[in-house]
């Protein structure tokens, strides 16, 4: 098995930090991170590097990647063949580069052929849930030729439920595309149900009917969480199923509803402040709220005006 003396974090973002501080706390391997971010002290992965003192803040990718036995690539999606390619010049020879990255199978393609070329082991990984509660807990695939040889490793670092996917890179980035357009799609509808059942004050009997349906212990509160994880990630998972939308189109179907959840996905980004909402109807009415000042004020968003023109 192979022996990991220093990882490499691309990506400092919620992932990025759940590893490190997992990572730290189970073994004495060295830790580096580098973030896009980390340039700015006002972002989050900035302030979350500077909390997390065992791991070295690099000042750049190729720093970061220097004398790593892994990489382990969480970056956003836009990011992930951008941040392959940052790191090419630097990787040391048999590199493993983990690709935790949730694109389409021809984007995961892309970025192993980057890393193969110049020397590194590239890996596909799908996670198949989000990182938190479950942590380096979480299942994940993975695939490619060199997934066999990396999987005793990935379990030893603690990925307890890392799973052989295919000596192919593709099947496993499907699989978690495919999943995304299920998980994504549900949030955007439900927000968009809920959204409007709100407006004509008939959110009560929607979820009471929709529970015969889908029996949730306590609909308003999953149905809370659901939305929440769109205001507060609805950029990054926009691109995510931009991603998605391009794994549907490669399988010859037109992405209907995978296109309109990045636009749902990256409208909703805009009504971040609704989270501080702790009930569903208050986040609801915040969001209809700021929806109705921006139509009152300046007008509304790019991104609205362009729900509005796609209907």
């Amino acid at each position: 098995m192979t022996k990991i003396r220093k990882i490499c974090l691309l990506g400092f973002g919620e992932v990025g930090e759940v590893l490190a501080k997992d990572l730290a706390a189970a073994s004495t391997i060295k830790l580096a991170a580098y973030d896009l971010q980390f340039h700015n002290p006002q972002s989050q992965p900035y302030i979350s590097i500077r909390s997390n003192p065992q791991v070295d803040m690099a000042a750049s990718a190729s720093d970061a990647v220097a004398h790593c036995d892994l990489v382990i690539s969480a970056v956003t999606a836009a990011q992930s063949l951008v941040a392959a390619q940052s790191v090419c010049a630097s990787l040391s020879p048999g590199t493993f580069f983990l690709d935790l990255n949730s694109v389409a199978p021809t984007t995961k393609i892309s970025v192993a052929q980057v890393v193969e070329t110049c020397g590194g082991r590239y890996v596909e990984a799908a996670v198949l849930s989000p990182i938190m509660p479950k942590r380096m807990n979480a299942p994940i695939l993975i695939g490619g030729p060199h997934a066999q040889d990396f999987l005793p490793a990935g379990i030893n670092l603690g990925f307890s439920d890392m799973r052989f996917c295919s000596a192919h890179i593709g099947p496993a980035a499907a699989t978690k595309m495919c999943r995304s357009i299920m998980i994504k799609g549900v949030e955007s509808l439900l927000t968009e149900s809920l959204l409007t059942a709100r407006h004509y004050g008939v959110e009560d009997a929607v979820m009471a009917s929709l529970h015969d349906l889908i029996p949730w212990q306590d609909w308003p509160a999953r149905a809370r969480y659901m939305i929440s994880r769109s205001l507060l990630h609805g950029m990054r998972r926009a691109e995510e199923m931009r991603e998605a939308a391009d794994t549907v189109c490669d399988a010859g179907i037109r992405p209907h509803m995978s296109s309109g959840c990045v636009a749902t996905q990256a409208w909703l980004s805009q009504f971040d402040a609704a989270l501080k909402e702790q009930e569903l109807v208050s986040m609801l009415d915040g969001i209809n709220t700021a929806r109705a000042r921006a139509r009152e004020g300046e007008g509304e968003s790019e991104i609205e005006q362009e729900v509005q023109h796609d209907h």
